[in-house]
């Protein structure tokens, strides 16, 4: 094929036949025909301005659709590229048979639920986490044989607390087995929310170290099966059941000039260290400073008035009391922290089979260093409160801030360690 030269000296058939010649043969766009002056008569340009002969190009249309090819073709090659180089996904369902599921996925997941109306029979998320795409099932409509089911990965939501709710949870446990015997299900994780003296028996046939198929066990409580490897200690949280929400800080419940310096509102039973609390209060005429809300019987469900007082007294308290109860860890440290009121602990072993130790109880928190007050005995909240008192604001909204910031960090180190414990158990062959 001739140069520029060539094309110039021939007829109007012959440039248009090597303007067919040199298209095939994918002529750079630089290459410019230059016409002579006068072989084209000058005109108008579609933009007004003129049109002079030496502007024209005879494979001007052949090198737009070349290039529009041409950018096609790199842009197929880009998304290529990307698919190369995008890590590799998996897929994992979250079956919540107790109410600890909302705090996994709506505290420590941070994912969303639909429909939002907790009194519904039947809520749904999906969210990221790692390398997991994870599909969460919540309700009382979510039944056996009738949840979704399209992965090969699950973790079973279960409350083990006492013998009625141990029941439902083995009739899970069953039915999951039945899945993983027909190779439906490959891969199972159980969160459970433990027997308060530590006595989960119940599930120890089910795990795969004893012969069974649960892979992992997050458990509530400082169980003596926790050892990293397949056995993991899980936070309590809060008491989603009642409703607790998640609360988001703002401003205002960092800086705010709180009334209080304490609060306790629960139930009082004979005897107990929470009777012992009440007394030192009462005693040390401390009661007046503090909100305080007691009775005599336990009351399971919270009603939209006794949830606000609730509220209102974390968040306007410096210090949050948390006596122990059956077990030493309680919905109220969480609920405390999710407010910037700091836990007041009474750090005492309760009885049970749960790990003693140095590090007991509530090992979890402290190995994640809680900014908490830990007490042996009630006795000390005098000398705790005198301090509180001497407290400027400054260093009180100081203190505050520092807690939430844990908290939020707690939560999140939490989501981590579940995300990547599930993808090296679950997926480390894939």
């Amino acid at each position: 094929m001739g140069g520029s030269s060539e094309c110039i000296q021939g007829s109007a058939h012959q440039k248009m036949e090597s303007s067919y010649t040199m298209h095939q043969s994918h002529l750079p766009r630089s290459h410019v025909v230059k016409k002579e002056t006068g072989a084209l008569s000058d005109g108008v340009k579609d933009d007004g301005a003129p049109f002079l002969a030496r502007d024209w190009n005879p494979w001007e249309n052949e090198q737009v659709d070349y290039n529009s090819d041409l950018a096609k073709k790199r842009q197929a090659f880009k998304q290529q590229l990307g698919r190369i180089h995008q890590p590799k996904r998996y897929r994992v369902q979250i079956w919540g048979k107790a109410a600890i599921g909302i705090y996994l996925w709506e505290h420590i997941l941070e994912g969303p639920l639909n429909p939002t109306d907790k009194i519904v029979q039947w809520q749904e998320g999906e969210l990221q986490s790692g390398k997991i795409d994870f599909s969460f099932y919540t309700g009382p409509a979510v039944v056996q044989g009738h949840v979704p089911l399209d992965m090969n990965s699950l973790v079973l939501v279960l409350n083990g607390r006492e013998q009625q709710k141990v029941s439902y949870s083995t009739r899970w446990l069953e039915h999951v087995q039945a899945l993983v015997q027909s190779r439906t299900v490959s891969h199972v994780a159980v969160v459970l929310l433990g027997n308060e003296h530590c006595n989960n028996n119940f599930i120890a046939p089910y795990l795969k170290r004893n012969g069974g198929f649960v892979d992992l066990l997050f458990v509530v409580y400082d169980s003596l099966w926790v050892n990293d490897k397949d056995v993991f200690q899980w936070p309590l949280g809060v008491a989603t059941y009642r409703q607790f929400p998640m609360i988001r800080p703002n401003a205002q419940l960092i800086t705010s000039n709180r009334p209080y310096l304490c609060n306790f509102l629960g139930t009082i039973y004979k005897n107990s260290s929470r009777d012992i609390l009440m007394q030192v209060l009462k005693q040390s005429g401390l009661d007046k400073e503090c909100i305080t809300t007691a009775r005599e019987k336990w009351l399971p469900q919270e009603t939209a008035d006794s949830l606000k007082r609730y509220q209102t007294a974390l968040a306007q308290s410096e210090l949050t009391l948390c006596p122990i109860g059956i077990n030493t860890e309680c919905y109220r440290i969480y609920e405390a922290c999710s407010y910037g009121s700091v836990p007041v602990v009474e750090d005492v072993l309760t009885p049970g089979s749960c790990a003693s130790g140095s590090s007991s109880p509530l090992r979890l928190l402290k190995a994640a260093g809680a900014p908490f007050v830990f007490i042996s005995n009630w006795k000390e909240l005098p000398a705790i409160l005198e301090r509180e008192r001497g407290m400027s604001q400054e260093q009180r909204v100081d203190r505050r801030r520092m807690l939430l910031e844990w908290y939020a960090g707690f939560r999140q180190k939490m989501k981590e360690r579940f995300t990547e414990v599930i993808e090296e158990t679950f997926f480390k062959s894939g």
